[in-house]
């Protein structure tokens, strides 16, 4: 049991002199390893719930007795304590707490905002507004819109924009160079404002409408180019009243396909969470402008702790009588208002989410959402929200769909972790690996890729925990060997990989792989074997992945370095799936790799950086300015001044190496 003279008198004392005001704490054990971050309207009360109270076995009882030092923020507001707690989560990736990853990958539409070129004519580029998609930070000086759930949703609303409004899409320095409309003109995608085919007044106005159109003001916008058109009509300017018929047909057609009863609401986002066999799934699903975008999955981790932590951090039973000493038995009954697992799994996703994306006005949420949540959300945003639980009508059918898919998106995830342990299991078994824990099986795979000896790159990619862990992926650019030599390139990148791992392995400061896959046969093995042997390395380590009869997929079989015969796992075996997941990964990345390489060899843009002056950012402003090393080479010294940050002895300077 937990009893509080277990702990370290210091830091019961620091409890003690815990202040009765609103804050945020953290625990950490032993070794500086952060276990949980709370937040608490009153410190005192709610900290001291953990070292007063009877835990027992639970696994907040676990917790607790690891906690050797505290730390504790005191904050102005509950909205403030709920900001920094959850940035505290997202930073420190506490093993208590309910952890979402934090996705900072969610796609906008932008619209370039408009402004004279100096010096530039009619038909400049930045006097005529762009439709792209964009990730990154945004600018005060551009429109945006989302965000959007996937980069598809972006792409499907540029699509819709080129249909309807025919905005451009292309970059200004292609604008810029052209003397005839492009294909997108002729196939009625874009109206050439490049060319002078449609007038900048005119073209503000289809930017205008796109943007009320993304706002979610259809409707409008229709009567606004009904009555243009019936004032063309009138005119008898028959072919701009064409136009405008022409604009309106497409309109209604986008909104006939899209169509959907929106009840009113123009941006919501709907929040659905399931829980099943240990694992949960948070599906969002966005509406923009009145029209369903799309929606994503989200899948926590540490969810196993949730209620115990959660039971701890609700208000307590409060004795009957007022004055009354609390028994045992009262201490350990269940907090009031106790919420379920689904309840708190959806508000840490919205705590978490919402620190970096806009919230929208209305959530609709499967389950209800704590009242103190919203308005510290509303106080951090500053603008109205409202969470709606068991909606009607259409809101109904969205959270209903959006329920479906997040049951099936966890299906999908069980399913997929079921096989992927499987495989591994299967591996372990044909190989004779001896794994307590199969999720401790670490498996580094290489490959060689090139095109007739150019561009010469090697990957190494890395299998652990039951999954691709594309985080520890490395590639290795190849030189010193005979062009084609793929045995001198992998004998080069397994010296450069393992020597300085060897010698940390022996000093207990790293660990090897416990399988070493190279893609080939014998030729490729003997390379590995040469290499361990003369690092002092266990040779039976390695294996190589060799293609079978007529190099057919689910042929392959394994060759061993220290002697072994080799295996053949069965075309249907789960261990030789794995194999052929773990060597396939290490080929997409390895060509991938060697691509960019070539291009890069190709199209000369390393020769920037071998002029002195041009550093990574003033590389990157170069390119984007020009849109390419080709644009800098046929642009003149004083176009290259213009840039930012470029001088004109620099801009010379430049133009002379590039010529």
């Amino acid at each position: 049991m937990t009893k509080a003279h277990e702990f370290d008198p210091q830091l019961l004392s620091e409890v003690a002199a815990l202040p009765a005001l609103p804050g945020v704490y953290r625990y950490f054990d032993a070794d500086g390893a952060v276990l949980y971050v709370g937040k608490a309207r009153n410190l005192k009360k709610r900290v001291s719930n953990y070292f007063q109270k009877n835990h027992g076995g639970t696994r907040i009882g676990h917790m607790v007795t690891k906690i050797a030092r505290m730390e504790t923020t005191v904050v102005r507001s509950e909205a403030e304590a709920l900001l920094l707690e959850n940035n505290l989560i997202k930073t420190l990736n506490p093993k208590f707490n309910i952890l979402f990853r934090d996705d900072k990958s969610y796609p906008y539409l932008k619209i370039t905002g408009p402004h004279a070129k100096e010096g530039g004519g009619a038909l400049s580029a930045p006097a005529f507004q762009r439709v792209a998609y964009y990730r990154g930070a945004v600018e005060k000086k551009h429109h945006y819109f989302g965000p959007y759930p996937s980069a598809w949703a972006v792409k499907e609303s540029i699509l819709l924009l080129q249909k309807v409004f025919k905005l451009r899409t292309c970059e200004d320095t292609v604008f810029n160079n052209r003397t005839r409309p492009c294909l997108l003109y002729q196939i009625k995608r874009c109206s050439a404002p490049c060319v002078g085919h449609i007038t900048a007044g005119q073209y503000t106005q289809d930017v205008a409408n796109a943007e009320r159109f993304l706002r979610g003001e259809t409707q409008d916008i229709l009567n606004g180019l009904e009555q243009k058109m019936l004032q063309h009509a009138e005119k008898l300017e028959f072919e701009q009243a064409a136009e405008l018929r022409n604009q309106m047909s497409a309109l209604s057609k986008v909104l006939h396909q899209q169509s959907m009863e929106t009840g009113g609401d123009k941006d919501v986002d709907i929040l659905a969470v399931k829980v099943q066999g240990g694992k949960a799934c948070v599906n969002l699903a966005m509406v923009r402008g009145g029209r369903h975008l799309g929606d994503r999955p989200y899948f926590p981790t540490h969810i196993e702790n949730a209620v115990d932590v959660a039971e701890l951090d609700a208000e307590p039973v409060e004795p009957a009588e007022s004055g009354a000493t609390a028994s045992p038995a009262t201490q350990t009954r269940p907090a009031k208002n106790a919420k379920s697992l689904e309840a708190l799994v959806l508000e840490a996703f919205i705590a978490q989410h919402y620190i970096d994306v806009p919230v929208p006005p209305t959530l609709v949420c499967s389950e209800p959402v704590d009242k103190d949540l919203i308005a510290a959300l509303v106080a951090q945003t500053g603008t109205r929200i409202a969470a709606v639980h068991q909606p009607r009508e259409q809101r109904r059918i969205w959270l209903e769909m959006a329920e479906k898919n997040a049951g099936l998106q966890l299906a999908r995830l069980l399913a997929e972790q079921g096989s992927q342990q499987a495989r591994t299991r299967a591996l372990a078994e044909a190989l004779d690996l001896k794994m307590e824990d199969l999720a401790a099986l670490r498996i580094e795979c290489f490959d060689i890729s090139h095109t007739a000896g150019e561009s010469t790159q090697a990957s190494c990619v890395v299998f652990h925990g039951h999954k691709m862990q594309s985080a520890e992926y490395r590639r290795y650019n190849i030189e010193g060997i005979t062009p084609g030599d793929d045995y001198a390139a992998m004998r080069q990148v397994l010296t450069r990989r393992y020597s300085k791992l060897a010698e940390a392995a022996r000093n207990n400061e790293a660990r090897l792989p416990d399988l070493v896959l190279v893609d080939g046969g014998k030729g490729q093995v003997s390379m590995a074997r040469e290499v361990f042997t003369e690092l002092g390395l266990d040779l039976g380590l390695i294996a190589g992945v060799e293609k079978g009869e007529g190099r057919k997929v689910g042929l392959e079989e394994l060759v061993f370095a220290d002697g072994r015969e080799k295996i053949y796992l069965g075309r249907d075996s789960a261990a030789l799936m794995l194999i052929a997941q773990i060597r396939d990964e290490a080929h997409r990345f390895a060509i991938t790799g060697m691509r960019a390489k070539r291009a890069s060899v190709r199209t000369g843009s390393s020769r920037l950086e071998d002029i002195a002056g041009i550093g990574p950012k003033r590389r990157a402003s170069l390119l984007q300015r020009f849109g390419g090393i080709r644009a800098i080479a046929s642009a003149s010294a004083e176009d290259i001044a213009t840039v930012d940050g470029i001088s004109r002895e620099l801009a010379e300077e430049i133009y002379r190496a590039l010529h």
